[in-house]
């Protein structure tokens, strides 16, 4: 009786390890390690002095976003001998990220996509898709911006206004429609609050989404342009 009793503890222990340790993986994989991030950095920048001036990235087409558009080629730095192996947070391991890079022409930055907001997008454009195939035209909610609109998420089968969670700040970021029917991220939340916590030199005219990647790890992934009018962030299409 003992021995079998010994038996069902030794499986309950194997069982609770073998739930606790994918959790703590799960965990890995989607926290925003800075650290990570610092060491990704640090060898795209030694590839830099190994290649003259070259940045290990997987091509993509022109049209593609430029903050979704430089996606971090980690087989080129492993083949290198630059990292030892993938971030666990990152895609390619498991992870919810992408490592991406911004301005690789110019003093490239390492910076994360959250792809949680790329599957709600996807999710959204879904539906939008199946709309569209039978009303050909989007369905378009209140203008907010010229050009920029709101969803009529009731058209589309949804019980409230669709958002995605903020990398920044926490707080729930509308998703808005251009007026070909692209969705996009609004992340006018974040850069209201950039603008007041971080000192800065931007100007009417100029692309403020910077402002973003110049004080934290992430990119504004799915972002249309803004700039700054009286310390206030809105929308620019022309930039």
């Amino acid at each position: 009786m003992k021995f079998t009793y010994r038996i069902i503890i030794f499986f309950v222990v194997i069982l609770l390890s073998g739930c606790l340790y994918p959790e703590s993986e799960l965990e890995k994989s989607q926290t925003p390690n800075e650290d990570q991030v610092e060491q990704v950095q640090l060898a795209i920048e030694r590839y830099q002095e190994e290649t003259q001036g070259l940045v290990p990235i997987k091509t993509k087409s022109s049209d593609t976003p430029v903050f979704q558009k430089y996606l971090v080629d980690f087989t080129a730095l492993k083949e290198r001998n630059l990292i030892s192996e993938i971030p666990g947070n990152a895609f390619e391991n498991g992870g919810v990220y992408q490592y991406i890079l911004v301005t690789p022409e110019d003093e490239p930055q390492v910076k994360l996509i959250d792809l949680r907001i790329t599957e709600e997008i996807r999710s959204v454009n879904v539906k939008l898709q199946v709309y569209r195939d039978e009303h050909i035209y989007p369905p378009y909610g209140e203008e907010i911006a010229d050009g920029v609109y709101k969803l009529d998420y009731e058209k589309l089968g949804l019980d409230s206004e669709p958002y995605v969670k903020s990398p920044y700040t926490k707080e729930n970021l509308p998703i808005v429609m251009d007026t070909s029917g692209k969705l996009y991220v609004d992340y006018r939340i974040d850069l209201y609050q950039a603008l007041q916590d971080y000192d800065h030199l931007y100007e009417t005219g100029d692309d403020i989404r910077f402002l973003l990647t110049d004080h934290t790890p992430f990119a504004p992934a799915y972002s249309l342009p803004y700039t700054v009018i009286d310390n206030e962030p809105v929308f620019d299409l022309n930039l």
